[in-house]
Parts: C-alpha cells; structure tokens; sequence
C-alpha cells in the first residue's frame, strides 16, 4: 500500500471512529462511493454496519466552512418549516476536512413538491430577527461571506454583500466598467426600496435547483445553506437565477406570503450579488452579465 494510499485509509478510519463516538453506536465504512456534482468539495456516500452517510470533503483547512454549513442546517431545522439533512460530526484530519451528514435519497420534486416548497419557505421566512445577519461568518460557495449583526439592510447590502463582491472583483482584476457602474450603483442603493422595509428573515441564502430535492415521501428537501438573516425576496430572487423553479413554486409561495411589486426590480440586484461571486470564483463571462445587469439596474433609476 503506498502512503497516499495509507494515509487516504487513515482519513476515512478517523472519520468512522468519530461517527461512532457521535453516534454510541460502532460504524465502519465498509464501502465508499463518490458522487459526481460537486465543485467546491468532493462527496461520498459511505456504508456498513447496516448505516449510511453522505460525507464532504475539502482541504484541511475548510474545517470552518463545514462548522459554519453545520450551525447553518441546524438553524435551518430548529424551526421545521423544510426538510434539512441533519449534521452528525465534522473535523479535521490531516488529509481533508469533513462534514459527515445524513445520507437521504433524494428525487426531482414533484408538482406537489414544488408546492411544498412554494409553502414551506414562506412560513421559513416568517421567522425573524431584529438585526440583519447571523452569528458567524459562513460562505457562499468557497468565497467567504461576512455576516456581523447589522440594524440597517441597506448598509448590510451595500457593505456585506454587494461591496464585499465588488473588492474582491477588484483584487481579480476587474477594474474599470465594471468598478464604476458598481459604485454608482452602490451609491444608490435607497432608490430601490421605496417604502419596502424588509424584515430580517431566515435565509437559505444559496436557493436554486441543484440545492433542492424531494425525499422518497415527496417531502421538498433544502440542503447546502449559506444562511443569515436578510431580505426574504434574496432567497426568491435566487429560485430565478439558473432556470426558475416551477409556477406552482411561486404560486404556492405568494398565497401565503405576498410580495411587494418592487420585488420585480430587486431580484436583479439581489443576484448580482451571485453572478459577481461566480465571476470571482469561475472567470469567464459572469464579469460581462454584471455589468449587464448593473446597466440594467442603473437604468431603472434615470
């Protein structure tokens, strides 16, 4: 057995032991199969002694990213409004970190599932917060998002998540067009919510189609959070990103929970916020729909 190789057993022994300690009960991964989908950790479905587990993997130093997507689907499920898998135990060894969850089988969503979902994101974000934020910082994707406490939305989005991206496409290299209409488009960030005083809501904070399933009972699944406290209309602008959810979604969604017809507006703003993320952590055209997007954006104030 080369070292690599014994070191790679080493890891998944400790991740077993610790699955053990967590559990009372003795587990051994007997059989390890990867799953294909992921680009920001690899995944493994693990098995023996009549159990199963999912597991992400990432470098060593990531074990924050895996503690923070723990408290994330903890918060997410303290309130039961959706299905979450639930965390087991997460750690370091020297090879990778790990996050060990409960391994679910997952399906596309059914028309009623989709409805379920449309239901139970409303009622999610019916629990709120004084502040805007969360306890920890968590990220979105593999770039880091800040979460410190916030009274105010506008500087939350503006200082938080919106600058935050534009700094960081700024240290990548994006510069000029892009930075200016960024900036005027910060500096008037109020035209766009007259009268709207958002609540802050529980968030999924990374909502779109590859984040969500149905369980072999049709029950809507969420997993793979960024969570925080913010704008309801963040997670809904999301769902319309890379292909939109399903009518009955959003039927299902606004019959419990109406929203403000500016919303047609901000969900442009609220997703600038992940195609500037795409362009820091993936290049290629994300940079150009930002600047479309912020055209369009400005535009709407003139």
């Amino acid at each position: 057995m080369t070292a690599t190789r014994s070191q790679e057993e080493d890891c998944w022994s400790a991740i077993a032991h610790h699955i053990s300690e967590t559990r009372a009960e003795p587990f051994q991964a007997i059989e390890r199969h990867a799953i294909d989908g992921g680009c920001i950790n690899s995944a493994w479905r693990i098995e023996g002694c009549g159990q199963r587990y999912f597991v992400k993997l990432n470098n060593p130093h990531q074990v924050s990213m895996f503690e923070a997507e723990a408290d994330g689907l903890r918060d997410l499920a303290r309130h039961g409004d959706l299905r979450v898998p639930t965390p087991i135990c997460w750690g370091a060894t020297d090879q990778h970190a790990y996050l060990v969850l409960e391994h679910m089988d997952l399906f596309s969503p059914a028309s009623a599932s989709w409805e379920a979902l449309g239901t139970g994101l409303a009622a999610q974000h019916r629990h709120t917060l004084p502040r805007f934020g969360w306890q920890r910082d968590n990220t979105i994707g593999a770039t880091p998002q800040t979460n410190g406490w916030q009274d105010d939305w506008l500087g939350f989005w503006r200082e938080r998540r919106l600058g935050f991206q534009l700094e960081l496409a700024h240290g990548n290299g994006y510069l000029g067009a892009l930075q200016d209409k960024g900036n005027a488009l910060m500096e008037s960030l109020d035209k766009f919510f007259p009268g709207h005083l958002p609540a802050a809501s529980l968030l999924h904070g990374d909502l779109w189609n590859g984040n969500c399933a149905a369980d072999q009972y049709g029950n809507p699944v969420i997993f793979d959070p960024s969570v925080y406290y913010g704008d309801r209309e963040c997670d809904l602008a999301m769902t319309e990103l890379f292909g939109a959810f399903p009518p009955r979604f959003y039927a299902a969604y606004r019959e419990v929970y109406p929203l403000d017809p500016g919303y047609s507006v901000r969900k442009t703003l609220y997703n600038l916020y992940h195609i500037l993320n795409h362009a820091n952590l993936f290049g290629g055209g994300y940079a150009a729909q930002a600047e479309r997007m912020m055209e369009r954006l400005l535009s709407e104030i003139k």
